[in-house]
């Protein structure tokens, strides 16, 4: 082919910006000439790195560095603060690029249906996760008004919420939190929050490295209840894996600490299945199902018992949102698609492919979204006798479209505007930065309106 192939990427989170990479690296490889367009709903880069990770968690925040390099590299071009669906839509990109790559992610809470589960003090870890992450389309305020909280999950984001809950704001000023989050927390009553796994100890999601976090927190007994350990027939198997094995040791240790004196209290109960939401009309208390280990997994024992709270956060799963025009699988929250190619049935759809948590679903840590990428990236390059046949190339017919429907898109200049901006917020503070959170204000600043 003698012009430069042309893709459009939907999403600057890590999946999107690796398929980036991936593509220009592996076309280079081939010979081949390709231009690559990033489009981000939000006027910043990152995706769940920069709204989806705890802002105590500047280890797990250093990936952005990696992210940025491919950003000023002149790999792609930037297109934020654009709607895929209303700003831009799929006729159009098949008018000016040979294919798009759906990189949406998962920014949804998966349902737990349960009785009771939408009254009012119930909600989703996700909606939580994006308030204390400075997301700029959640609301600034969030009711912080229980003394006594129930998580439900036993994975990452369910630590990072009850960490959240239980911390004392003011040992969350050194990170980038948002000045609104801080107030928030400051009024909070809060003195108990109840984390609750279905099966036992072992067998949690979370990492050792989030566990450990937890029993540095200051101020805060760790309540573990000696019944929910020694139950579990397989326990010395589990402990052979050396993750578990850890996590097996911070437990027994939490278990020996005197407790009593702390103002805060983070509860960790297992074998503990969610089985109502009790209240009239907000939450009173949730009821749970012991449960215990079976021949074919768990089961249920009849033994049920109602812990008093106050509010109630789901973190059992992400889900992902169906995209205009584009084949989804209501079921399992993801694009069909084989290897990344998206199919709508049986057929593959022309020009079209996916990667990350909207091809495979939300599992998985962010750097397997490399392989995932490399997959698909090996798809589309393959596929040149099903690539959309796009006008005559021309660098500014996108911009121009955009200029037209009066869209006020951001560049990767202006990201980095931004960035310095709100490091410039940080520094006087001895912070490493302070997020700004209004979409209009990331705007203006990112525009130099």
């Amino acid at each position: 082919m003698s012009e430069p192939l042309r893709i459009a990427v939907i999403g600057a989170g890590p999946a999107g910006i690796y398929a980036a990479d991936i593509l220009k690296k592996s076309a280079a490889e081939q010979g081949r000439d390709v231009f690559i367009d990033l489009f981000e709903q939000l006027p910043a880069p990152y995706g769940l790195v920069r709204y989806g990770v705890a802002p105590d968690h500047p280890r797990i925040k250093g990936i952005i560095a990696a992210l940025r390099e491919v950003l000023e590299s002149g790999v792609v071009r930037l297109f934020g603060n654009v709607r895929f669906g209303e700003d831009v839509t799929l006729d159009d990109l098949e008018q000016h690029y040979h294919g798009v790559i759906f990189a949406t992610g998962a920014t949804k809470d998966a349902p737990l249906e349960i009785p009771g589960i939408d009254l009012h003090g119930s909600y989703g870890a996700a909606d939580f996760v994006s308030w204390y992450d400075g997301h700029p389309d959640v609301p600034r305020e969030w009711p912080l008004e229980a003394k006594e909280i129930a998580v439900i999950g036993n994975g990452n984001v369910a630590l990072d919420v009850a960490r959240m809950l239980v911390k004392h704001p003011e040992d969350l000023l050194p990170t980038e939190v948002p000045a609104n989050v801080v107030d928030g927390l400051r009024a909070s009553p809060v003195t108990d929050v109840h984390v609750f796994g279905r099966r036992g100890p072992l067998h949690v999601k979370f990492t050792p490295l989030e566990l450990r976090e937890l029993g540095e927190l200051r101020d805060v007994d760790m309540i573990l209840h000696h019944d929910d350990f020694g139950v579990d027939p397989d326990e010395e198997t589990l402990k052979q894996n050396k993750q578990i094995l850890v996590i097996s040791r911070v437990l027994d240790q939490w278990r020996q600490r005197e407790t009593g004196k702390a103002s805060r209290r983070l509860h960790l109960h297992f074998w503990s299945k969610p089985d109502a939401v009790l209240g009239e009309e907000r939450v009173e208390a949730l009821r749970v199902e012991r449960t215990r280990p079976a021949e074919h997994g768990l089961e249920a024992t009849g033994e049920f018992r109602d812990i008093p709270v106050q509010a109630v956060y789901r973190a059992v799963g992400y889900f992902s949102s169906p995209l205009p025009d584009v084949p989804f699988d209501d079921l399992r929250g993801v694009i069909p698609n084989i290897a990344g190619r998206v199919h709508d049935g049986s057929r593959p759809m022309p020009g079209m492919y996916a990667t990350g948590w909207i091809k495979r679903g939300p599992v998985g840590l962010i750097g397997h979204t490399k392989s995932d990428a490399k997959e698909t990236i090996e798809q589309l390059l393959s596929d040149e006798h099903s690539w959309w046949k796009p006008q005559a190339y021309d660098a500014e017919a996108v911009p121009a479209l955009l200029a037209e429907r009066e869209v006020a898109w951001t560049d990767i200049a202006g990201w980095i505007r931004l960035d310095e901006h709100e490091q410039a917020l940080g520094s006087p503070h001895g912070r490493a930065r302070v997020k700004v959170v209004p979409r209009d204000e990331m705007i203006a600043v990112s525009r130099t309106e």
